[in-house]
């Protein structure tokens, strides 16, 4: 019996709802740390938060989208919960990477414009 189809139902429900919390959250503290960064820009601090946050959805969903191509047959139980504990963990740790590569540049580019 091919399991892909009720993995790719799971994985794309688990992934989701990883993203779209994660994106709220990150979207609510980073109003207030790109409002320390830009002060006195408070119009430019919420855009600037809402392109990071659509970039974020975009990325992340879309990678989640392409990771189904890769997939190979699953035939068991254990091999689908194999199979989407390994991909959640590299969307969880993708998720993470992203974060802090956009906190470092908005740091080092907000530095930039005050010097």
């Amino acid at each position: 019996m091919n399991l892909n189809i009720i993995g790719y139902v799971i994985y794309l429900l688990i992934t989701t709802i990883i993203i779209l919390k994660v994106g709220k959250i990150c979207y609510k503290n980073g109003n207030v740390y790109v409002a320390q960064l830009i002060p006195n820009h408070i119009d430019l601090c919420h855009k600037t938060n809402q392109i990071l946050l659509v970039g974020y959805y975009l990325i992340n969903i879309g990678y989640c989208a392409m990771t189904l191509i890769s997939w190979k047959k699953i035939l068991s139980i254990n091999n689908l919960i194999e199979v989407i504990s390994i991909k959640s963990a590299i969307i969880i740790c993708s998720i993470a990477v992203l974060h802090y590569i956009n906190i470092f540049i908005l740091t080092k580019y907000i530095q930039k414009i005050i010097n």
